[in-house]
């Protein structure tokens, strides 16, 4: 299970040490992506593989699944960590995301989104200032 947020900073080769307590739950590999709002998407083998499935099943007919299809398999790359728990962040997807240094790392239950520190502070303040975390709540009936 991933929670919590991190900051980390990526050494001279692009590559990025997951925090220990992320470690037990990767395995071999991962799979590294575009995600949404200018981050990346981070997901263990096991649970990138019903997602791929699910995209592999979409109809190629439609427009807007073949975008789907595109957007996260066509820029997905498999990472695997050392010994020291470090993989490397493509740099195509590295410039995606903004990240130069330091990496926010956010674990969301089942995957992770790697940010650039400028864009979470951005996306937190967002998030606040229009009401979508009471919203959240709401739904959630708590």
């Amino acid at each position: 299970m991933f929670l919590g947020t991190y900051i980390h900073r990526l050494d001279s080769k692009g590559r990025l040490t997951l925090p220990s307590k992320f470690r037990p739950f990767v395995g071999r590999e991962l799979v590294v992506t575009k995600g949404m709002d200018r981050c990346l998407f981070l997901f263990p083998q096991e649970r990138w593989q019903p997602l791929a499935q699910k995209l592999d099943a979409l109809p190629l007919g439609k427009r807007e699944a073949r975008r789907a299809r595109r957007w996260l398999l066509g820029n997905a790359s498999v990472v695997s960590p050392d010994r020291m728990g470090r993989i490397l962040l493509p740099a195509a997807l590295r410039e995606y995301a903004g990240i130069d240094q330091d990496v926010v790392i956010v674990g969301l239950e089942t995957y992770m989104e790697l940010w650039a520190p400028e864009a979470w502070h951005k996306e937190l303040e967002s998030a606040e200032e229009s009401g979508l975390v009471e919203e959240q709540w709401e739904l959630l009936e708590i």
